[in-house]
């Protein structure tokens, strides 16, 4: 299983090497270039972060947390900010104990997020790894874009029509999930954002469903982003907790984002926990987040692999 994991953090290094070009690049020359701690050389760092896509919240948080640390300690040396810097990003990232419970429980998980994010690849990937807990997996969903991962995962598949009413679908996933028993019902809901009326409406529609059918569900509600579209991914967020009540955040196509930073920069606007991050497509490019083990890979230099 170690070398899993550590596979998976190579992949997550090399996923976020241009995130971290910025960032280090950025970072090596104010420490190494400022003699002093002054207003100069934080409002430097500060430039890198929101450059980083850190957002302007967390970025506002690392800062203060960092002035904070350096008055205490008595530090003079920029040098020796670079460490506490790293572990105020930490800290932010923090939001507690990130919750899996739904993964233990019997349980129904909505996945919202827009086309193209890599939403119906990543629900599949999700069953995957259920399954591969030994759990039985009942996924919803219209049209037939989850079969070959259904069948891939082993997962049963209740579907309609494109076009068919979602609520009906997720009534009938709900009495073949009773049915057989199954851990974990996920439901691929319908990507837009653009009518979010609808969308709402929508939603509304499948949550009195599950309320009314299966009120012993434990519920949870992730919506996937992509972490490509940076700021953009924030925007949308912002606008799915508006009409959803959302429980955590999948961050997909880390690898080869520039903007990395954006999970620091969601979870500090929003308070909303990022879960999964996947840095490709094998169910294994899957995993559940690590904040310690992501900061490092945004800091990690070749160097310092020893």
């Amino acid at each position: 299983m170690a070398e899993g994991k550590k596979g998976f953090f190579g992949r997550l290094v090399e996923g976020l090497t241009k995130t971290r070009d910025n960032i280090i690049s950025g970072m090596d020359s104010i420490f190494s270039g400022f003699s002093a701690i002054d207003d100069d050389f934080y409002e430097e760092i500060e430039e890198t972060l929101i450059m980083g896509d850190l957002g302007v919240k967390a970025t506002y948080a690392i800062l203060d947390d960092l002035r904070k640390k350096v008055k205490e300690q008595h530090i003079k040396e920029p040098i020796e900010c670079r460490q506490l810097l790293i572990d105020s990003i930490k800290e932010q990232m923090d939001v507690g104990e990130t919750a899996y419970e739904f993964e233990n429980q019997t349980s129904v998980v909505l996945v919202i997020g827009v086309n193209g994010v890599g939403k119906t690849t990543t629900i599949g990937k999700l069953a995957g790894k259920m399954r591969g807990q030994g759990k039985k997996v009942v996924l919803a969903a219209a049209g037939d874009q989850l079969k070959e991962w259904a069948h891939r995962s082993d997962a049963d598949l209740i579907g309609g029509q494109e076009g068919a009413d979602p609520a009906a679908i997720v009534y009938d996933a709900v009495a073949a999930a009773k049915a057989r028993k199954a851990d974990i019902l996920l439901v691929d809901t319908a990507g837009r954002l653009h009518n979010k009326k609808n969308l709402m409406e929508e939603l509304k529609k499948i949550n009195r469903v599950i309320d009314r059918e299966y009120p012993e569900a434990f519920r949870e509600t992730l919506v996937v982003l992509d972490a490509t579209t940076g700021q953009n991914a924030l925007a949308q967020a912002k606008e799915f907790n508006e009409v959803a009540d959302i429980t955590g955040v999948i961050l997909t196509k880390m690898d080869g984002t520039a903007k990395g930073g954006i999970a620091v920069a969601i979870q500090a606007e929003l308070g909303i926990p990022v879960k999964y991050i996947g840095v490709g497509e094998t169910i294994d490019d899957l995993q559940k987040f690590d904040a310690d083990e992501f900061v490092n890979a945004l800091f990690y230099r070749e160097d310092e692999e020893k």
